[in-house]
């Protein structure tokens, strides 16, 4: 194999019977489910300073509902078979505007946490709606490219709204009450969607000994995007004291922060039009080499234009290099059940990353998160190449 074609697996066609309206409709259910990443700095950021939860918690809470995204993403799919998809879509827009309604009415952080865990759970359900119509989608990469694309305008929509009129006048409740209210107003796709999903291939006539190749390159495969994504979120949430430990001031932070979500959607057009144009191999070992650079400069101790650059590059990587994941997880299995856990890697990487990072700093140097970065983007590139090597020899 010499070309990878993005739109369809090695060694079969696959093609989609699903109207445009189906598709949209799924990958704008999985965006609602992903809505919440988006927000959580202006969401848990109004919580804690409404007093509502301490520091400590509000990190707990954060991290154990990205976590439960991910696991919700990889359980439904598990357990919960491709029929009756309009019912269980249905159910899952319920349980996350309770899980929305209950945040906005909390009255302990034990409740607050136990409301956004659960909300997590369904939101992850709502994704692996959206994750199953890509992977059954004629050119799933190209699709993948519309579901990061549809979920970054969003969030920067809602959070336009949130930010600019609704939490400075009504707080988090009111902020957690507009998410109630477009979490039901999606229920007016459901009717949109396929009433259940055609099957994914199984290669039952495949070698057991190719079977068994397959499935470490699927590891390989899913063990390079969670340490894409370890980078991500280890200098992501670090990112306001590394910025001050180079004289940097928390509000340029929050600009560069602000700034960087137009990258994100930058990287998502520009991914979205580019995919079925460039071999996901170089996109892939190149995101893991940005990446590198990018921790190395910033263990540099950069100046303030440096430190600009690395931001707004860490935002446009963050999403840009989606797609390709998703060709890269149908390429080392045809059968595409491992591109169903992209998301769970991503998840799981990016909620991980800051506790990984959190082991590597002291109280006067953030720089050991730059470190802890380094070294997940260079196992991200080591994870690729081995997954590479183990899939040509299939």
């Amino acid at each position: 194999m010499t070309q990878f074609d993005a739109g369809t697996p090695t060694g079969e066609s696959f093609s989609s019977d699903y109207p445009f309206r189906a598709v949209a409709s799924a990958l704008f259910m999985g965006s609602v489910g992903l809505l919440i990443l988006g927000l959580q700095p202006l969401l848990l950021g109004s919580l804690l300073t409404e007093g509502r939860i301490s520091f400590d918690a509000l990190a707990i809470m954060a991290t154990l509902e990205i976590i439960a995204i991910g696991l919700g993403s990889v359980v439904f799919p598990i357990f919960l078979s491709g029929t009756h998809i309009r019912l269980k879509a249905l159910l899952l827009l319920c349980l996350v505007a309770a899980g929305h309604a209950a945040t906005a009415m909390a009255p302990s952080t034990a409740t607050l946490i136990a409301a956004r865990s659960l909300s997590g759970l369904a939101e992850g359900g709502l994704v692996a709606i959206a994750v199953e119509m890509i992977a059954r989608a004629a050119s799933p990469s190209r699709s993948g490219g519309w579901f990061v694309l549809i979920q970054t305008l969003l969030q920067s929509a809602l959070a336009l709204v949130l930010a600019l009129w609704v939490i400075p006048a009504n707080g988090s409740g009111g902020g957690f009450a507009v998410l109630v209210g477009a979490t039901l107003l999606t229920a007016v796709l459901v009717p949109l969607l396929p009433a259940a999903y055609q099957p994914l291939s199984d290669s039952t006539s495949t070698a057991e000994e190719t079977k068994r190749k397959t499935n470490f390159a699927s590891w390989a495969a899913l063990l390079s995007i969670f340490s894409l994504y370890l980078f991500i979120g280890a200098i992501w949430a670090f990112l306001e004291p590394l910025g001050a430990q180079f004289g940097i001031d928390a509000t340029t932070v929050g600009v560069m922060v602000s700034a960087s979500l137009a990258a994100q959607v930058i990287g998502a057009g520009i991914a979205t039009l580019l995919v079925n144009r460039i071999d996901f191999r170089l996109v892939i070992a190149g995101a893991a080499i940005v990446a590198i650079v990018i921790t190395g400069l910033f263990t540099s101790g950069p100046p303030l234009w440096l430190f600009w650059v690395l931001v707004l590059a860490t935002g446009f990587l963050w999403l840009f290099v989606v797609p390709w994941q998703i060709g890269m997880t149908i390429e080392v299995d045809e059968s595409r059940k491992t591109a169903l856990l992209v998301p769970a890697a991503q998840l799981f990487g990016a909620a991980l990353g800051p506790a990984g990072a959190a082991a590597f700093i002291t109280a006067t140097d953030f720089r050991g998160t730059a470190w802890f970065g380094l070294g997940a983007a260079i196992g991200s590139l080591l994870f690729f190449v081995l997954a590479i090597a183990i899939q040509r020899k299939n």
